[in-house]
């Protein structure tokens, strides 16, 4: 009998072979395979040993029954999820598959109830239309609304500097944040934009290309590097959309160039590309002065960690130390180094990112008012009181206030409790009638703008947090302390400091929309990411 059960396949109404098929489509849609792959021999083979009982559904089934369904349940956590929170800031961009199908994507982040950081793929919406400011500006609106979303919540957008997605954010009346990310190695890349590092960067290419297109090169370098005691590391191909690549292409052409000069040597073909003493000075300038600035990109462009109260303090690092001039630096260094910063202090320049990035670091407990201008934090104070205040009024206009509750022990008389039956009333001592009155003359009702002023000046007063902790690690602890001023942290603490989520949903669509397969339907590609990010 036990032998006949085992060969008997399950119900497809049994609960084991749905949890199952769900694992299946999860893997599926998590891990980025072909919706082929259940059709295959050997993964049929694999699920047959882990239960011979279980009979996998056909790749039909999945892309029409389980995938969607998948899509619809993990839609509606999304949905709850985002409409609890009563700030949020997104992200958002252009791309083309390898179909060369244009599909816009929206990202969403928001500081949860127990002050978790989270982010959220909303979109990878088919955008075949013309990329026109005004289509975009029409589309980011229509995704928002498709999500139910209030644009009045919304704090912030951040993107790159493309032309027409700029437009479309100040068409929407949108607040804009540029990405730091685009700007740093815009900023890297203007100020090399002089004939040395042009030529430089030149030889760098072709000698990392004599490599790349040949084994036997690759095979002597390896040799080369073990003999002259060098890291066994491969050389690094610049990629213009790639931050920091020529970076990292210059530092390891410096620090393989022993190497470099004893296999080109060998090469009378190839001879000429070793790279002159004057080359490698400017190559050596140029990684004095741009590749410490590399880790800061990096950093910056965390999801799960707060990330945009870092802007000013990492530009106010760059300004007084990484890109100061210093006696023993190069000409070119000098004048690299000036060109860099100039450049961030331009495009940072702008009053409304400038007071935006002010509140960012004014309601983060590491920094406060410590990177703001002196001039400004009075300004930002009022600000901020001034946003509270709006807040709070906000709510009561929605349902009663919480202080509404206390009206009577901040303002009019209280009447005593009854006591109860059976229990005396005290008599009370002559002191006791001195005592109330004093207490009655020193409580004196606050207006609403002195309850946050007083709340705001003993947040200031508060040592700061660690440089290295997490500033809603803090929040979290303190809320309680301070319920206006954490309202203050939500709404500004969750801008991403750069547009990468939009473009990690590239990196994904990159491993959906593959060569094997190209043909899947747009509708089916944002199923699919959608999943991928999200699950």
């Amino acid at each position: 009998m036990e032998r006949y059960s085992a060969s008997v396949p399950y119900d497809k109404e049994s609960k084991r072979y749905k949890d199952i098929t769900e694992a299946v489509a999860y893997h599926i849609a998590k891990d980025m395979l072909p919706l082929s792959t259940v059709e295959k021999p050997g993964y049929k083979k694999l699920i047959h040993v882990l239960d011979p009982r279980y009979v996998l559904p056909g790749r039909k089934y999945f892309s029409k029954t389980a995938i969607p369904k998948l899509y619809v349940m993990c839609k509606e956590s999304v949905q709850q999820e985002i409409l609890s929170a009563k700030y949020f800031a997104t992200t958002s961009d252009l791309w083309s598959s390898r179909t060369s199908e244009p599909y816009i994507s929206l990202t969403i982040h928001f500081i949860d109830n127990e002050w978790g950081l989270k982010t959220r793929c909303l979109e990878t919406a088919y955008f075949p239309d013309d990329h026109t400011e005004e289509v975009i500006a029409e589309g980011l609106k229509e995704a928002l609304l498709s999500w139910s979303l209030i644009e009045d919540k919304m704090v912030c957008i951040t993107t790159d500097s493309g032309a027409n997605v700029v437009k479309a954010t100040s068409l929407n009346n949108w607040t804009r944040l540029q990405c730091f990310g685009h700007r740093l190695h815009s900023a890297i890349g203007a100020a090399g934009k002089d004939k040395r590092v042009e030529r430089a960067v030149g030889v760098c290419k072709k000698v990392v290309s004599a490599f790349s297109y040949s084994w036997k090169k690759k095979s002597a370098l390896s040799k080369a590097q073990e003999r002259l005691h060098l890291p066994t590391h491969q050389l690094v191909t610049e990629s213009l959309t790639r931050w920091g690549s020529r970076q990292k292409m210059v530092a390891r052409v410096l620090e393989q160039q022993k190497a470099i000069t004893e296999v080109l040597s060998s090469d009378k073909n190839n001879r000429h590309l070793i790279p002159t003493w004057q080359d490698i000075d400017v190559l050596e300038s140029m990684h004095v002065a741009s590749t410490p600035l590399l880790e800061f990109t990096d950093s910056l462009s965390g999801e799960s960690y707060v990330t945009v109260s870092y802007v000013k303090p990492v530009l106010h690092l760059f300004r007084s130390s990484l890109l100061k001039v210093n006696e023993g630096d190069t000409q070119l260094t000098k004048e690299l180094k000036t060109k860099i910063m100039a450049y961030l202090d331009e495009k940072y320049a702008d009053p409304d990112t400038d007071d935006l990035l002010d509140m960012a670091t004014f309601v983060d407990p590491r920094f406060k008012g410590q990177y703001i201008r002196p001039e400004k934090v009075g300004a930002i104070r009022i600000r901020a009181v001034s946003e509270i205040m709006d807040a709070d009024q906000g709510q009561s206009q929605a349902g009663p206030s919480e202080g509404a509750a206390d009206q009577g022990a901040e303002g009019g008389a209280v009447s005593e409790p009854p006591l109860p039956l059976g229990v005396k009333k005290q008599r009370k001592s002559l002191g006791s009638f001195f005592k109330k009155q004093c207490q009655e003359e020193d409580a004196l009702p606050l207006t609403e703008k002195q309850k946050v002023e007083s709340e705001l000046e003993r947040y200031l007063m508060c040592p700061d947090a660690d440089s290295e902790s997490n500033p809603l690690d803090w929040w979290r602890l303190h809320e309680h302390n301070f319920p206006r001023i954490s309202q203050l942290a939500k709404k500004y603490l969750c801008i991403p400091a750069t547009s990468t989520p939009s473009e990690r949903i590239f990196s994904t669509g990159g491993n959906i929309v593959t060569c094997t397969r190209a043909a899947l339907d747009p509708e089916k590609v944002n199923q699919l990411v959608f999943l991928a990010q999200n699950l």
